[in-house]
């Protein structure tokens, strides 16, 4: 099958992914783009799963300030080197994700976080498991491995803090 340059460069516009990697999805999936879609976000999770063992220390610390200025958040979001703390992917990620925390105001990073027995719901009260404010299809987890995907560097989110003017 022949697939065009025009077909992987939509594709890569779609997921970010690596020039030979949308090419090979597209053979594997025929030429259908969603198929090809679904390969690829597969093999970001899996890239993801095997990069997360690896060290996070280098990062950013991003904040976002809601127009009005009454609620604010600020996120640290490690990687492996200063190298990818500097790109645009991961510093748009960081502010993406500070304004996820400033919006939907969850309380722990991961439902591991939470304590046995609480009465939380793990979807709400979890950054990690929350419904992503831009494409409520992906959870902030989904956004991040795809991110990994890019870079080809494990991210953490390590901590955040939600600020609004007169809750205490």
């Amino acid at each position: 099958m022949r697939i065009t340059t025009s077909s992987i460069k939509e594709l890569r516009d779609h997921s970010g992914a690596g020039i030979m990697d949308c090419r090979k999805a597209l053979l594997k999936a025929q030429g259908d783009m969603e198929k090809a879609l679904q390969i690829l976000k597969q093999q970001s999770l899996f890239q993801a799963e095997k990069k997360a063992k690896r060290s996070a220390s280098e990062g950013i610390i991003d904040a976002y300030v809601h127009a009005g200025g009454r609620i604010g958040a600020m996120v640290e979001v490690n990687c492996e080197t200063d190298f990818v703390a500097r790109t645009d992917e991961f510093k748009e990620l960081a502010h993406n994700l500070a304004m996820q925390v400033a919006a939907m105001s969850p309380e722990f990073i991961s439902s591991e976080e939470i304590s046995e027995g609480a009465d939380e719901d793990p979807q709400t009260a979890c950054l990690l498991l929350q419904p992503y404010i831009k494409d409520p299809e992906k959870s902030i987890q989904d956004i991040i491995a795809e991110t990994i995907a890019k870079v080809g560097e494990n991210i953490k989110v390590s901590r955040f803090a939600r600020f609004e003017l007169g809750a205490y």
